[in-house]
């Protein structure tokens, strides 16, 4: 193996091959219509001890911990580029997929798992249970480039970003019904009430107390603060499952309120935050990847097993489970449907799939290699043809505005100022308005605006129209009074 020929050194040209490989792999991705995720895994196996034989690794303990370690800043991440608004919307529907339909899908899937392998009952309900969420890593890598519906995004994000309690739970719960004749179920459900709802109140109150500490402390640097920021995600998880509740549910609630509130060094903040989670993505997916082993993974036995599971998951369970979770609520056929076929599995079902291993359980390796391969089809099924399906059921969104400068935003802390950046939309009271026609409050002024690629120089009779990038130097202390001249809407001006 290379580390054990070269020492540090081997590791270090190991870690640095890794990243890049991971980076080649996101590159070429969406070329290949094929989700990064499945690149990433297949970078892992192929320098696995099967494939180019330079790492051997089968220690399912530290494969665990990376992957919840990645999960947390993944999620995080997440939630801080989730619009409050949008899920606001579909936080019903998104919160019943996340509970009631992780347990039907769990309940559906495990029977067929109990018709198709060798397995007692409850161990079937128990795969049923590692595979029944859809994965955050792998929706927010899918959708974050591909121009989905802003309603549909929003719901599987949130789905996503919500229903790691409900699988985390069926897993353990069926976990300790197998191993222990004591364990009662009805014993066990209080503890779900307890994991999701003080992970709600806990994220909350993090969360607040975070974004009040970035904008109160004043730090000597400014590369401090996404440390900070990011800091809080550890914090709350580490929190939360300390007293026995969702991490998980608890970081991505934290991170909305932050997130959704208005932050100093914020663009600073997200994009530190978004380069951390792709490489959290890059690592954990090539670590599972070297977890597997593809003479194991790939027997034709587990091919058979994991085709029969992942047609019932993709093309019966999931949709029974949204279309009963989603009963009475806003949705048409059609986006129950793409929601249906969008729910991707990933990094979550492969990290859970680790529990039955340390649990000792017998046949758990088995499990994990037909899980590995379900995964595997998920992503190569649904993630590859997510854009395509969204097309024919006419759920396309417009094109992602982002824009094509590149603007360094910096918050002047001794100075006690900001630049803070807003895009218009053609709500906002200030479109089609003139500089000198808007009362900006006192000790603010326009540096520049970005109209798509050119950069305008403002005057008083300069013309604010849709899309604009604003770029406005304010003291802090004015901040709020800004932003409520922003964000006031051409109706409310009436």
């Amino acid at each position: 193996m290379l580390v054990e020929a070269f020492g540090n050194d081997g590791l270090i040209f190991l870690i640095a091959f890794l990243l890049l490989s991971g980076i080649v792999a996101a590159k070429f991705s969406s070329r290949l219509g094929l989700p990064s995720l499945v690149l990433f895994i297949a970078v892992g196996m192929a320098v696995g001890s099967d494939g180019l034989g330079i790492i051997y690794f089968d220690n399912v303990e530290i494969a665990q911990f990376i992957g919840i370690l990645a999960l947390i800043i993944i999620l995080f991440e997440g939630g801080l580029q989730a619009k409050w608004k949008t899920i606001r919307s579909v936080a019903a529907p998104s919160i019943s997929l996340a509970t009631a339909g992780v347990f039907i899908t769990a309940l559906v899937t495990g029977g067929a798992v109990y018709l198709i392998l060798d397995v007692t009952l409850l161990e079937a309900f128990l795969f049923g249970a590692i595979v029944g969420s859809t994965d955050a890593a792998a929706v927010f890598a899918t959708l974050k480039e591909r121009n989905i519906k802003a309603k549909m995004g929003a719901t599987l994000e949130a789905e996503s970003g919500t229903n790691d309690p409900m699988a985390v739970f069926l897993t353990i719960m069926f976990i300790e019904l197998i191993i222990s004749d004591d364990s009662s179920l009805w014993m066990l459900i209080p503890s779900f009430f307890w994991q999701m709802g003080i992970a709600l109140l806990l994220g909350l109150a993090i969360g607040k107390l975070g974004y009040k500490a970035i904008n109160k402390i004043n730090l000597e640097s400014s590369g401090l603060y996404p440390i900070l920021a990011i800091s809080f995600a550890f914090l709350t998880y580490s929190a939360v499952s300390f007293i026995d509740a969702s991490g998980f549910l608890a970081v991505y609630v934290a991170a909305l309120v932050i997130g959704n509130s208005e932050l100093t060094y914020r663009y600073s903040i997200f994009q530190f935050n978004e380069g951390v989670a792709w490489t959290a993505q890059i690592m954990m997916f090539i670590i599972l990847g070297l977890l597997a082993f593809p003479e194991q993974v790939f027997q034709l036995s587990n091919i058979v097993a994991g085709l029969l599971i992942s047609l019932v998951l993709i093309f019966i369970a999931r949709p029974i489970a949204v279309f009963l979770s989603t009963i009475k609520m806003k949705y048409t056929l059609k986006e129950k449907l793409f929601i249906s076929w969008a729910g991707l599995r990933g990094a979550v079902p492969i990290v859970l799939a680790t529990f039955p291993i340390v649990a000792g359980i017998e046949g758990a390796e088995e499990f994990f290699n037909i899980i590995f391969f379900v995964v595997l089809t998920s992503a190569l099924i649904q993630g590859a043809t997510i854009s395509n399906v969204a097309g024919r059921l006419g759920l396309m969104g417009p094109v992602k505005d982002t824009p094509h400068h590149s603007i360094e935003l910096i918050s002047i802390a001794k100075a006690n100022a900001e630049v803070v950046q807003f895009q218009t939309n053609r709500d906002n009271y200030v479109v089609g308005m003139k500089l000198h026609e808007i009362e900006f409050p006192t000790k603010s002024s326009i540096a520049a605006i970005v109209r798509g690629d050119q950069l305008v120089t403002p005057y008083g009779d300069t013309e604010i129209k849709e899309g604009d990038f604003l770029y406005i130097l304010v003291s802090k202390k004015y901040h709020s009074q800004l932003m409520k001249v922003l964000n006031k809407k051409k109706d409310q001006a009436k």
